[in-house]
């Protein structure tokens, strides 16, 4: 069966979002007057749990769980990843994220080759949304056919929930399509769905255990959709 669909990861794969991911939580955790501080080395061990509000849960527990314990520690949590959602937002708005190398190009590529595109992701909607209306503005209207987000799956990647939920969008199987990852996580909710994956690797998960992808690559830019292709068969 040829390739009928390739399936993107947002943050670090379509875009190289998770500095200013870091620099959103910190500014969040300052207006709500907490000690809490995400330098890099410590972002990307908490990269390891994947959904903003479950990182923020994780860390919680970790460094003030009598916090996240008391009543209205859920909602506490929820308000300051809302919070922390809306500066995101404002510095992709501001112009602060990039698409990643080669990108842009393959999507037009494939569009053109007749390869539907779709999105999996443990991100926000709201923070997908942000990014294509903006660093992703110039590509063609509804270029991707399903956008699978943080609130179609309650368990987050590695979990395969969100991947499966985009296969059922697209009316696909799993083994017609690929998936384009950043991250272990990633490749192991791919892998999970029985999805065929390959890694755009970035300067936040480099080192985490890619076992399983079909390739591991520093980013998209010598990828074209004859090497898809032969991937996918």
């Amino acid at each position: 069966m040829s390739l009928q669909a390739v399936i993107f990861d947002v943050d670090g794969t379509l875009a190289d979002t998770e500095e200013a991911h870091r620099q959103a939580f910190n500014e969040a955790f300052g207006e709500f007057g907490l000690p809490w501080r995400w330098d890099a080395g410590l972002y990307v061990e908490l990269l390891a749990v994947a959904g903003g509000k479950e990182r923020l849960r994780h860390y919680c527990d970790r460094v003030d769980p009598a916090r996240l314990q008391a009543p209205g520690g859920a909602a506490f949590i929820a308000r300051l990843h809302e919070r922390k959602t809306e500066l995101y937002n404002r510095r992709v708005a501001r112009g602060e994220v990039s698409a990643r190398p080669g990108v842009k190009r393959l999507i037009r590529e494939l569009l053109d080759g007749g390869v539907r595109l779709a999105i999996a992701t443990t991100t926000s909607r709201a923070n997908v949304d942000a990014l294509l209306e903006t660093s992703f503005a110039d590509l063609p209207a509804g270029s991707f056919g399903a956008i699978g987000a943080g609130e179609q799956a309650a368990a987050k990647k590695p979990a395969p929930d969100i991947y499966r939920w985009t296969l059922r969008e697209l009316g696909l199987a799993a083994h017609e399509c690929l998936a384009i990852e950043d991250s272990g996580n990633g490749v192991r909710a791919a892998a999970g769905a029985g999805i065929a994956v390959m890694v755009s690797v970035n300067s936040w998960t480099r080192a985490d255990d890619f076992t399983g992808a079909l390739r591991v690559l520093p980013d998209l830019d010598g990828v074209d959709l004859a090497l898809l292709r032969r991937l996918v068969r």
